[in-house]
């Protein structure tokens, strides 16, 4: 046999090892976990993969990272419990090799310091007021001379649209917009207006309406939101907070509304509108400003509202515990905290019925599921208001609910806290935000 021909005989021959390997279900088990994971320094993590296969393992760096197993030195039998055990902060990448030859996953692993938070669960009452006013709707105008106008439409305005200047003043609330437009006696008006992030400049022309003799543009704007939900997590360092899970958006167009600023309060549940099949439910509480006023709103984002508690909340009364990354998160048993009653925060059973591997944030990280017969009882599940009730696992913050399935408003998603506690830190570092 010459040489060529023997070559390519290993050639094929390994190349169907490796699509046999590739089928045998312990390997694709093996394919089917993450491949990168979060960890606190100084933390024990233990795995049991219960696959009937030894692999070679092989760390680029040491001293970041140890394997615990009664095998030999460098091979790992997956049949068997073993540890991973982190000793400093650092990054290492950890091969895996079948036969101590073909490469079959390469894992990162991140050492990072462990973050302590106060978890929350407190209803709080939310007032935001937007930067500039936004865009909601559009009027059709009865002029003085019984004509229909539609001023709107020469400015080109879009829904969604936020006016942020009128004639070069700056909007704060809808009122500004009539009182410009009316001084103006209806010359027309130049619109500085923020579309999507960009920044659009318009003319229109008001009109004189007939029913009471002011000038109007033709749009319904909105400068301002309110409504219920529920403090995430609190840090005790600056007194940030986090709460909701999710962005406050406009209940007409969808849209994220901008901050100008708006505070957070203590709320009182008053009474529970039972979630049902397609009827999502509603805690109903009522907050004064007044008086309960306990914190500013400095950003709205996709994973939540951040600011800074004025004071102690009094029944803020746990201890602090970890942020969980989603590495450390196991599909299974956890809990949530929450208010529904004057009786305070409250821990409720749920399951983990899914998890999903997210490289880049996102609001729906995990598929829970309310199985707690008391809190189901009470709510049916999932209801309106306990957005960012934190979800408890293994002693850790692992993340907070989002969004209740109509169709099943006992199952719901929830974002995972690592998100969370990164919009935060991101907004620590920006000097705008936070300030001291």
């Amino acid at each position: 046999m010459n040489r060529n021909k023997f070559k390519y005989l290993i050639f094929i021959f390994l190349s169907a090892l490796i699509i046999y390997v590739n089928y045998i279900p312990a390997i694709k088990g093996i394919y089917q976990t993450p491949t990168y994971f979060k960890f606190f320094e100084g933390e024990k993590v233990n795995f049991n993969f219960n696959l009937p296969l030894k692999v070679g393992f092989y760390t680029d760096k040491k001293g970041i990272v140890k394997i615990i197993n009664n095998d030999n030195k460098n091979i790992l039998n997956l049949g068997k419990p073993f540890s991973v055990e982190t000793l400093n902060r650092g990054k290492v990448n950890i091969n895996f090799k079948l036969f101590g030859i073909l490469p079959i996953k390469n894992v990162s692993v991140d050492v990072i310091p462990t973050i302590n938070v106060i978890p929350g669960g407190q209803s709080i009452g939310v007032r935001l007021n937007t930067k500039g006013a936004l865009v909601v709707g559009y009027s059709d105008i009865i002029g003085t001379d019984d004509r229909i106008y539609s001023p709107y439409r020469e400015g080109k305005i879009q829904i969604g649209d936020i006016i942020l200047e009128v004639d070069n003043k700056k909007i704060n609330s809808a009122d500004d917009i009539t009182s410009i437009v009316n001084n103006q006696n209806g010359s027309p008006v130049n619109l500085k207006i923020n579309r999507k992030g960009n920044i659009v400049y318009t003319k229109i022309h008001p009109v004189l309406a007939k029913e009471d003799e002011k000038y109007k543009l033709g749009l319904w704007v909105r400068d301002h939101t309110a409504g219920i939900g529920t403090l995430t997590f609190y840090s005790t360092d600056k007194r940030f907070y986090a709460a909701l899970g999710h962005a406050i958006t406009d209940v007409d167009t969808g849209d994220i509304l901008s901050v100008n600023n708006g505070q957070i309060m203590k709320s009182r549940i008053i009474s529970i509108n039972k979630g049902k099949r397609s009827s999502p439910g509603e805690l109903r509480g009522i907050f004064l400003e007044e008086v309960d006023n306990i914190g500013n709103i400095e950003k709205n984002t996709e994973y939540g509202i951040y600011g800074k508690v004025y004071k102690n909340i009094n029944d803020m009364v746990g201890k602090p515990i970890p942020i969980g990354y989603q590495s450390q998160v196991k599909e299974g048993s956890a809990k949530i905290l929450t208010t529904i009653d004057n009786t305070g925060v409250k821990e409720f059973d749920i399951q983990i019925v899914k998890k999903v591997e997210q490289k880049n944030p996102n609001q729906k990280g995990m598929i829970i599921k309310v199985v707690d017969k008391d809190l189901l009882n009470k709510t049916g599940g999932i209801v309106q208001g306990m957005s960012g009730s934190p979800i408890i696992q293994n002693g850790k913050l692992i993340g907070a609910v989002t969004h209740v399935f109509v169709n099943d408003p006992s199952k719901g998603y929830a974002v995972y806290a690592e998100w969370m506690i990164n919009e935060m830190k991101n907004l620590q570092s920006d000097k705008n935000v936070f300030h001291n």
